[in-house]
């Protein structure tokens, strides 16, 4: 590779797999980039479905094993968008071997594994960033310079949800999310994740404090086929559900606001709702995923009294003046798109992206907190700083 390139490997190639594609081809003709990636290997179990995925999405080449992969001279950067039980070992390795990682979120799927993963991503020459894409839609962005720059002056109240219903059906199969042992657990850690990340990266402030309940309405379903997707084929065995459906949550921030947060993959009709709200002493803003090119702002003193509509697609907002004309909005690929061009653009400046691996961190002691006040009958459980 020159200096100008980097080699990427990617290990997985289901649904994340395909949009983390789908961001590496697309970033280098929409962005000018200090590095350009080069779609080097892609990883995964199977050698015949890894061919025909890597064939399908644009990886020049396929290996069954990561381990194989991070051990390329032609790989500077190693994509992980596996299932959380294996981000832990994958990632250590990668930045062991001096390789720069993007690991999907949640970081990991306890907070033990987060706090090896930061200490060595704290620790390695290459740089980290966890997978958070939600931060990456324009309407987020101008959000958050919005609360920056004050124009909401003190945040007060802070209201989350990620509404979801894929698995109402109690006859769909078990796959891997609904399995504690690979996924961490349930629409806390999959959806919830996101609006913990969210809520805290539009606000600048820490969740220090939760008070929470969670609940499993399906405790058994049929057992999946082997599949990487959401879905796989069925059979007529049946196996425990380990994970959360829904999880709710109120919680106090670090300046002082109140917040409440609710994850469900139970929301019948509800398909993608990422919502949030945030109320401050001189104005607030409302966000929803489903609507992702509007964002509402109301500020106090404007002559309508109430909210106001901003299409955020001027070349003046956050990411949108690489792309169309105003009016022409973007979708849920974008944001991908997005977070490789501040990761390739932070490679090239040799400044440490953000989210990082510390970042991810702070979210999974968040959700360690949501569970512990559950099972503790729904208990104020403080979040643990990292030291």
């Amino acid at each position: 590779m020159s200096d100008r390139t980097v080699g990427v490997g990617m290990v997985g190639h289901a649904f994340m797999g395909r949009v983390h594609s789908q961001a590496w081809r697309s970033v280098g003709a929409f962005f000018d980039l200090p590095v350009t990636p080069v779609m080097a290997v892609l990883a995964g179990r199977s050698k015949e479905r890894a061919a025909a995925a890597a064939a399908r999405l644009g990886w020049a080449s396929v290996v069954t094993d990561w381990r194989e992969l991070v051990k390329r001279d032609d790989v500077q950067i190693v994509d992980i968008c596996t299932p959380g039980d294996s981000h832990a070992e994958i990632a250590i390795a990668a930045l062991a071997a001096g390789k720069h990682v993007i690991c999907e979120k949640p970081l990991a799927n306890t907070v033990a594994e987060a706090e090896a993963m930061a200490e060595a991503a704290a620790g390695a020459p290459g740089r980290s960033m966890v997978a958070f894409n939600y931060r990456r839609v324009p309407a987020v962005a101008l959000a958050r310079r919005l609360v920056a720059d004050g124009r909401l002056g003190e945040i007060r109240h802070v209201r989350a949800v990620y509404l979801q219903d894929w698995i109402v059906d109690p006859e769909f199969p078990l796959v891997w999310r609904l399995q504690r042992d690979r996924a961490g657990s349930g629409a806390l850690g999959d959806i919830g994740a996101h609006i913990i990340d969210t809520a805290q990266f539009i606000t600048g402030q820490r969740i220090v404090g939760v008070s929470a309940l969670t609940e499993t309405f399906v405790k058994e379903r049929p057992l999946a086929g082997e599949s990487e997707g959401l879905g796989g084929s069925r059979t007529e065995a049946r196996g425990p559900v380990t994970v959360d459906d829904a999880a709710v949550f109120i919680g106090r921030l670090s300046g002082g606001a109140l917040a409440s947060f609710e994850a469900t993959r139970f929301a019948t009709g509800r398909k993608n709702a990422l919502r949030v709200e945030v109320n401050g002493s001189l104005g607030s803003l409302a966000f929803d995923f489903e609507a992702m090119n509007e964002l509402w702002v109301h500020e106090q003193g404007g002559d309508d009294g109430g909210f106001r509509r901003i299409l955020v697609t001027e070349a003046s907002h956050p990411y949108a003046g690489a792309w169309w004309p105003p009016g022409h909005g973007l979708g849920y690929e974008h944001t991908f798109t997005h977070e490789v061009k501040d990761f390739l653009e932070a490679i090239g400046r040799g400044t440490d992206p953000s989210p990082s691996f510390a970042d991810g961190l702070r979210v999974q002691r968040v959700l360690a907190a949501v569970e512990q006040s559950a099972a503790d009958g729904s208990r104020y459980t403080h979040v643990e700083e990292t030291p």
